[in-house]
């Protein structure tokens, strides 16, 4: 018999599921409707005018449809897409080679787009802004600017950390947009979509059970899709059954609300190590032996779109939820409190 590692070695080549299961139309994406009605308009404006796409900022934790919409802008209007990172594009040179190969109305994809070097970034401003490449040429007395003139063009940026972008690159944005956690009832739109797309035979119940615990996360829906039906290629006949599901979700130490094996050991860790906190992220970060980076752009999003952990201007802090999913006592003076209700994630549901 296969053990649990042998059991969720994926079966397919993830990264051509990926772009298998990914919309490729507006009409496609399930969820986010205000940023899909506005990236609509966005994009028939820009048609009627003969114009570029205006650069566009989409921020939001990983998983959501960042550069699945950036794809899709470029589909809608036709274009080519050009796919970079900010940690990718070390000197002014790396960036002045991507830009100068764009033709006109083309799409730049920046993902992490706030881990840009200050250089690189000062040098994107007149890019974006007046379709210009300045780089100074020689040195000393003899060095001067050359401006390369560019195609027009569209940037569109990824960040899952808003906060550290700084204030002129965010102003050059001239559309915003933020994208949320999704509701239970799109979530199952997408894993019935991706269920027919992969040719699984599943139970409605069963794709019911993996859309409750994916985190509000499309990424995570896919993924867990995924898992269930090797699970039940190896360990069943290949019907994604609910028992086949709850055992395969088991197997991965995903919980009733999604909680995986990372996010409780945080709570346990603020609820019994540190009483409920106040902690700091960087203690955190210590003793769970985790980067704090990945603490707050992975795991804490979540919890606290669920009520379970907050933010304070001292640290970390659990709440009464959090104490009652790990079924812990709950300590005397959160009991009760009605800001401890589970977060917006789970409301209005269909």
């Amino acid at each position: 018999m296969l053990d649990s590692d042998q059991v969720l070695t994926a079966v397919a080549d993830e990264p051509d599921v990926d772009r298998q299961l990914r919309p490729h139309r507006l009409g496609e994406f399930v969820g986010q409707e205000q940023v899909k009605e506005q990236l609509e308009i966005l994009v028939q404006a820009s048609r009627i005018r003969s114009e570029p796409v205006e650069h566009v900022l989409l921020c939001g934790p990983p998983g959501l449809g960042k550069t699945t919409l950036a794809n899709i802008v470029a589909a809608e209007r036709g274009v080519n897409l050009r796919v970079t990172s900010g940690p990718a594009i070390e000197f002014q040179g790396a960036l002045a080679s991507l830009l100068t190969s764009l033709g006109d109305g083309d799409i730049l994809f920046i993902d992490e787009v706030h881990r840009l070097q200050r250089a690189v970034e000062e040098s994107l401003y007149p890019a974006m802004e007046e379709f210009a490449f300045d780089f100074v040429s020689g040195k000393g007395a003899g060095a001067q600017t050359i401006r390369l003139a560019l195609q027009r063009f569209t940037v569109i940026g990824a960040t899952t950390r808003e906060g550290m972008l700084s204030a002129p690159l965010r102003d050059r944005f001239g559309a915003i947009f933020r994208l949320d956690f999704y509701q239970h009832h799109e979530l199952r739109q997408i894993v019935d979509r991706s269920a027919r797309l992969l040719a699984v035979d599943a139970e409605d119940a069963a794709l019911d059970l993996i859309s409750t615990r994916s985190r509000g996360t499309p990424r995570v829906a896919n993924r867990l899709l995924r898992r269930v039906r090797d699970y039940s290629q190896v360990r069943g006949d290949g019907a994604v059954t609910v028992r086949m599901t709850q055992e395969a979700l088991d197997l991965l130490k995903v919980d009733e609300i999604g909680l995986v094996e990372s996010d409780r050991r945080l709570l346990r860790l603020v609820c019994q190590q540190f009483r409920g906190g106040p902690v700091g992220l960087s203690t955190l970060g210590a003793a769970l032996s985790e980067e704090p980076q990945t603490i707050e752009e992975v795991i804490e999003p979540y919890l606290l779109q669920l009520g379970m952990l907050k933010r304070t201007p001292r640290g970390r802090m659990a709440t009464e939820g959090a104490y009652r999913h790990l079924r812990l006592e709950v300590p005397q003076e959160l009991a009760g409190s009605p800001s401890e209700e589970q977060g917006p994630l789970f409301a209005n549901e269909s």
